[in-house]
């Protein structure tokens, strides 16, 4: 397997600022396979789209992708043709990853699609970006969109989509509708189970994910785990102790991916729960992560 790690920055960054492209520069030096960005509407993590497009200009080898971006609520024929022109002009380093967005009455109202509607909207707009990226003509009829014969160009080499999510719905549509999948908050045990159910609705489609494309999300602590994120792992897993889910060391993230590469996952995005505040500290802190985790890419 190609084990390859990579740098989340989840909802909480405040990394929109100059200190961005420096940290991105940064991960590009050290070799580090990919760069993901959370959405936040209400939050201080920048735009994905802008971000990524950024980040691209910046570099010539890192990947880059959402974790994740919010599709219900999004024009997907003009997300299909930002999307497309990105991947194309990054010589097809973007790794689109989507989700139905978070349980949030705000971020809801945000989007405008109330969160019932949200998994059908999801797969509607998924197939018609499918279309898009086929460089053909889309036809499509359906609940929420109608189209007779738009076509989206460039038209990119490849456009591998990534969804999330361990909950039975979730690995249905993941089976159903994704090239790869990147859960977050898991245990090894977890990823090879929902594997199994993923492989299992693949087959039912006559489809199939690459062996490669098994991921997980990891966020990480270098110390105590905040007291918030604890209190909250507990109410979402009282069957796990947090630190099956949230190692607090350089030495237990080691182990813990060393468990995950055993059930056959090889795609790793570790996210740091405390980031570094200043450049010089995020200089400090990747070049320990370098030392520590690039050793395991195979």
């Amino acid at each position: 397997m190609k084990v390859r790690i990579g740098y989340g920055l989840g909802t909480r960054t405040t990394l929109h600022d100059e200190r961005f492209g420096l940290v991105v520069d940064e991960l590009e030096r050290h070799g580090f396979d990919s760069l993901w960005v959370s959405e936040k509407i209400g939050g201080d993590a920048p735009d994905p789209m802008v971000a990524m497009s950024y980040a691209a200009g910046r570099t010539t080898n890192l990947k880059f992708g959402m974790s994740v971006m919010v599709l219900p609520g999004r024009n997907p024929i003009v997300l299909a043709k930002a999307l497309a022109t990105l991947g194309t002009m990054s010589g097809g380093r973007l790794l689109p990853a989507f989700g139905l967005g978070q349980v949030h009455p705000m971020e809801q109202q945000a989007f405008g699609v109330d969160r019932k509607e949200r998994a059908a909207w999801f797969d509607e707009a998924m197939s018609v970006m499918r279309q898009c990226w086929t460089g053909e003509p889309v036809v499509h009829d359906g609940e929420r969109f109608h189209y007779d014969g738009v076509r989206v160009r460039p038209v990119p080499k490849r456009m591998d989509v990534w969804l999330g999510g361990i909950a039975p719905s979730e690995l249905k549509r993941v089976g159903r509708l994704a090239d790869g999948w990147l859960p977050s908050f898991v245990t090894p045990a977890d990823a090879a189970a929902g594997r199994e159910v993923i492989e299992q609705v693949c087959t039912e489609h006559d489809r199939e994910i690459e062996d490669d494309h098994y991921g997980v999300l990891i966020p990480y602590s270098l110390g105590d785990a905040p007291t918030p994120l604890l209190e909250q792992l507990a109410k979402r897993r009282p069957d796990l102790d947090p630190s099956e889910l949230v190692p607090t060391s350089w030495e237990a993230l080691r182990s813990l991916i060393g468990r995950f590469v055993d059930v056959g996952t090889s795609k790793f995005v570790v996210l740091p729960i405390d980031e570094p505040t200043t450049v010089d500290a995020w200089q400090t802190h990747l070049a320990e992560a370098a030392d520590a985790l690039l050793p395991l890419e195979t």
